[in-house]
């Protein structure tokens, strides 16, 4: 009888697990999709400024190890994917000051996104970030399944607001546009 259950949870297990991530499935064509927001305690202009640092961003993204920034579109990213480094390159597909930073991957790891910055007041913001990506093997789609990815941005964006208030002011900032391609 326990062999009987045990087998009867496995199917019921697998099912629900597929069910999750055919659910999970989005416009761009990726697989999954997560959004979160937070507000900071800062104005617009220096969230916005700082999230342009992309060589800053292993400072609050867990599992980023290293971005170097190739030309003013062109991100090179080394990081930790369930387990696994990985690589890939990564182009700013529109970037409007104080409003939007929209990305997609070129090669690797297959993602694409945008972060959206909002006003609140003269002291204060809102960071919004959408981002679609597509797992690799099994330990990412089980990771998708049970919410791994939104767990990490969630805390990575809450780290994101920690370091930007802590200092209360940006350390960099790139203000130019990129118009949507």
């Amino acid at each position: 009888m326990n062999r009987f259950v045990s087998v009867a949870a496995l199917a019921v297990g697998g099912f629900l697990l597929s069910k999750t991530l055919k659910k999970n499935r989005n416009a761009s064509g990726l697989s999954s999709s997560v959004i979160e927001s937070i507000e900071l305690n800062v104005p617009v202009s220096t969230a916005y400024n700082q999230f342009t640092q992309f060589e800053e961003f292993p400072q609050f993204m867990t599992s980023v190890k290293e971005i170097r920034q190739l030309t003013d579109t062109r991100l090179h990213w080394r990081a930790n994917v369930a387990g696994e480094e990985k690589e890939w390159d990564s182009e700013i597909t529109e970037q409007i000051p104080d409003e939007r930073i929209a990305w997609r991957s070129t090669t690797g790891v297959k993602n694409a996104g945008v972060a959206t910055f909002h006003r609140i007041s003269d002291t204060a913001s809102r960071i919004t970030l959408q981002m679609d990506y597509e797992p690799e093997n099994i330990a990412e789609q089980v990771g998708d399944a049970i919410g791994a990815v939104r767990m990490e941005l969630r805390g990575n964006l809450q780290k994101f607001k920690e370091l930007v208030e802590a200092r209360g002011k940006e350390t960099g900032a790139w203000r130019g546009s990129v118009a949507q391609h």
